[in-house]
């Protein structure tokens, strides 16, 4: 499951990624246009919780999940035009 940690200072990021083997990229907010205001965030692949939560902690970081789920099957479609009114 990947996972993605946040935090508001690229030096934390760094020393976070480094320790947990991520990558670090910039984040941006919908509706930000202040490069300023953007966090950066480390990409993790299957880690330790416990670690994780212990360096987000230290570094004053916050984490979010993305679950892959598949997408659900459509409705079928009818056979048939609906009719609205009785004959």
């Amino acid at each position: 499951m990947e996972q993605i940690a946040y935090f508001w200072e690229q030096e934390d990021a760094e020393a976070v990624a480094t320790r947990l083997n991520g990558v670090v990229r910039r984040g941006r907010f919908h509706g930000e246009d202040d490069d300023e205001d953007h966090p950066w965030l480390v990409v993790l692949q299957d880690t330790d919780h416990a670690v994780l939560d212990e360096l987000l902690t230290e570094y004053d970081g916050w984490l979010e999940t993305t679950v892959d789920e598949p997408a659900s099957a459509p409705p079928p479609l009818p056979t048939a035009p609906k009719r609205l009114k009785r004959t």
